[in-house]
């Protein structure tokens, strides 16, 4: 049985199918709602039940206490429908979002590469016409064997729809990336989600554009550059791409950016060394990425937009720098790379909003 659920302020109605829950059916439906985990313990999703009988699921007290419970709040992502519903939800309305609805794809793994000695690069061939999404997005991966999906970004071009490329960083003690590290093989078949997330180019402004990555954190932004720079006409505005990584081994399509770099005189690359081991041939910027940051721009960020991805310990840091160079929340934009075991520390202490 299905049921109709209303959503305000925006009025927007979507049909919940009995066991949905609300964030998914509003997801597939193309409507947008914050949120993290999807397991009911960050409390990112939470809503208000304005009219209606609603299944709470497992949502943790944690994430939904028992006052919130009382005043009739629910984890959009553990909450089913048991009649016609109407919530109140913040619903953040971009106009560099594109309404891209939610939908499964079965997928064939087509390439497997080690980019690096923990990192594999999966590529993946997918059903019929492919995913839209923008640059910046992210799918889940359903890995065999692992009941919860895992989340990773697209590091692939929104123009390449039918083949989609992931970054995947070996997590020794992990569930899922050492399945997806030492058993799947070319021509296994997998089901993906998506897209999913609102890290995305900002693309009505027209301040230049500073990216910081850590680590794997590079899958977004190097699809979000390589879709600007090979839009028609291409992006003029000046692009700067800082990667930090610990040593000369954990870096990555190094060459790829350095020859971008070279055929666009907008765009500059900088990777990053932290700790540098015996034998590195390096002359490049070391230290942490965001201490490069600030000797790149003199400590001086106003008038550009940033967009962060990477672990969460770089992304507060970066955050910090960039405000102390006078660039704020409004001209941040964050993607953070969690483990299943940090999900529920999504926020950051210094912004508002993710």
């Amino acid at each position: 049985m299905a049921y109709q659920l209303t959503i305000e302020p925006t009025g927007d109605e979507v049909v919940v199918e009995e066991d949905q829950n609300i964030l998914d059916a509003c997801l597939r439906a193309g409507i947008w709602m914050p949120h993290a985990c999807c397991h009911g313990l960050c409390g990112s999703c939470k809503v208000e039940v304005l009219e209606g009988d609603v299944d709470l699921g497992d949502a943790s007290n944690f994430a939904l206490m028992d006052m919130e419970r009382e005043e009739g709040k629910v984890l959009a992502c553990c909450a089913t429908l048991e009649s016609d519903t109407v919530i109140e939800a913040d619903i953040d309305e971009d106009p560099d979002a594109r309404v891209i609805p939610v939908k499964d794809f079965g997928a064939e793994i087509v390439r497997l590469e080690n980019l690096t000695h923990d990192v594999k690069g999966v590529w993946l061939q997918l059903d019929g016409e492919g995913i839209d999404f923008q640059a910046g997005q992210y799918i889940n991966l359903y890995v065999p064997g692992v009941e919860i999906p895992r989340a990773f970004s697209l590091a692939s071009k929104p123009s390449d729809r039918n083949i989609i490329e992931l970054h995947i960083r070996l997590v020794a003690d992990g569930e899922a990336t050492p399945i997806i590290h030492s058993q799947l093989k070319l021509g296994d078949r997998l089901k993906i989600t998506g897209p999913y997330g609102r890290f995305f180019v900002r693309k009505s402004r027209s301040e230049p554009m500073i990216f910081i990555a850590g680590g794997t954190g590079l899958s977004s932004p190097k699809s979000m550059i390589l879709d600007l720079l090979e839009a028609d006409p291409a992006c003029t505005m000046p692009i700067t791409l800082l990667h930090g990584v610990r040593a000369k081994r954990d870096l990555y399509d190094e060459a790829l950016f350095r020859s971008l770099a070279d055929q666009h005189s907008n765009f500059n690359y900088i990777p990053v060394l932290s700790q540098m081991e015996e034998g590195d041939d390096w002359d490049g910027e070391t230290g942490f990425v965001h201490e490069a940051a600030q000797r790149q721009f003199n400590n001086t960020f106003s008038g550009n937009t940033a967009y962060l991805c990477g672990p969460p310990v770089m992304i507060e840091a970066s955050i910090r720098a960039l405000m102390q160079g006078r660039l704020f929340e409004n001209d941040i934009f964050t993607e953070r790379f969690l483990t299943k075991g940090e999900e529920n520390n999504k926020r950051s202490p210094v912004f508002k909003r993710l």
